[in-house]
Order: C-alpha cells, then sequence, then structure tokens
C-alpha cells in the first residue's frame, strides 16, 4: 500500500503496524489517519488482535480521522461498526472484476460511472452497518465500495495496490483453493487494464481531506 500511495501523498509519513504479528497499533492523534490492509485472516475469527483491530477503528473514527480498508480492511470496518460478514456461497473472487458506481458519493463528476479492479476474496459483506452507504458494487460483490455514518470512514472489497504480476503470482499459489475454469478466466483478465490508479488516488484524496 504504501508503494502505491507514497507517490500520491509525498508529505505524509506512513508508519506499518503488523498487528496480526503481535505489534501494538497507534493510538489516534491529530493528524492520522488509518488504513487497513488485506489478511489472509477471516474478520469473524476468534482471535484477540482482530477484536483489539475492530476497537481501534471505532477510536480513529470517534477521533475524527480518516479511516480506509481494503478487503479485509473493508470487511473489518463493516463488522466492527455493525455489519455482517461471511464466506459466500458464490466462492472465490479471483482476478479482475468490474463494479458500478451505485451512490451519489462517486468521486468523479464526469466520466463512467463503472470501474475494473483487482479481486482475491471469499468473504464478503452480507449487511451494512446503520446509515452506512453502498457506493459501488457487483453482481458478483453487491457491497464493493462503503461509505459509513459515523465518520471518516471509506472501504473497498478490490485490491487496487495489485500489480498484474502479483495478482496472477497470488492467484497461482491458490490454484488449490480455485475451480481451475474459474482461475482460467481470472488469468485471462489481467491481460485487460484496471483502474487501479484511479482508486488510488480516490484513497489519496480520501486521506488528505481535511475534516
Amino acid at each position: 500500500m504504501t508503494t502505491m500511495l507514497a507517490p500520491l501523498m509525498p508529505d505524509t509519513v506512513f508508519q506499518t503496524d503488523r498487528v496480526f504479528g503481535g505489534d501494538p497499533l497507534s493510538p489516534p492523534q491529530p493528524g492520522a489517519g488509518l488504513l487497513i490492509t488485506g489478511s489472509p485472516a477471516g474478520v469473524y475469527d476468534d482471535d484477540l488482535w482482530i477484536t483489539a483491530l475492530e476497537q481501534s477503528v471505532r477510536d480513529y473514527i470517534a477521533a475524527g480521522c480518516p479511516v480506509v480498508g481494503i478487503c479485509f480492511g473493508h470487511q473489518l470496518m463493516t463488522q466492527a461498526l455493525g455489519g455482517v460478514v461471511e464466506k459466500s456461497p458464490k466462492g472465490w473472487g479471483v482476478g479482475v472484476h468490474t463494479y458500478d458506481a451505485v451512490g451519489a458519493e462517486w468521486p468523479w463528476s464526469e466520466g463512467p460511472r463503472r470501474f475494473s479492479c483487482a479481486v482475491s476474496h471469499q468473504d464478503q459483506v452480507i449487511s451494512l452497518p446503520d446509515g452506512a452507504r453502498r457506493i459501488a458494487g457487483s453482481a458478483f460483490c453487491p457491497n464493493g465500495v462503503i461509505s459509513y455514518a459515523e465518520g471518516r470512514a471509506l472501504s473497498f472489497q478490490m485490491h487496487p495496490e495489485f500489480e498484474p504480476d502479483f495478482g496472477l503470482a497470488l492467484l497461482n499459489a491458490r490454484t488449490d483453493r480455485i475451480a481451475e475454469d474459474a482461475a482460467q478466466l481470472a488469468r485471462a483478465s489481467y491481460d485487460v487494464s484496471s483502474d487501479r490508479g484511479s482508486l488510488a488516488r480516490w484513497i489519496a484524496q480520501f486521506l488528505q481531506e481535511s475534516p
């Protein structure tokens, strides 16, 4: 994530806390923001670091700090604020998927209200927290981008940080869990350019907005 965002946020100091490994998460403070990345864990797993991270989401939002979630982070934010996440009966979402903007908070007044980005997930947000708004979704994943009523919070099921080579390598590492026909379609999808750069700019803009 730092590699993707640093060129867009040159005045920002980035710090990585590996909370799944026991690192304490830095507390909220003026000018800080929180970005929660993907993880092989499920948000419904009975791990203390997940419970602590959920509380940190609530603490950062209460302090007025911007919070962004990616994939696992998207799901964890939803769960922390009262939504529901489950392993989807639709199975794995892999490759480059296309989403349609459905909410008024789409950041670009001009241009297409459709975008494509890499995904790699089984779990999905099934039910939104009270007051949350769906900004974009697809037939496979209706709750693809969510904005939250509690404060400066925005989350994405997709992975804009995935460069094509990384996405393909991750896909190939999981072929024992993914049906071969789905894997073949996913590999072919990486031949098409995605809108990951636009999503990166959206995230950077959101994190730098004045409260």
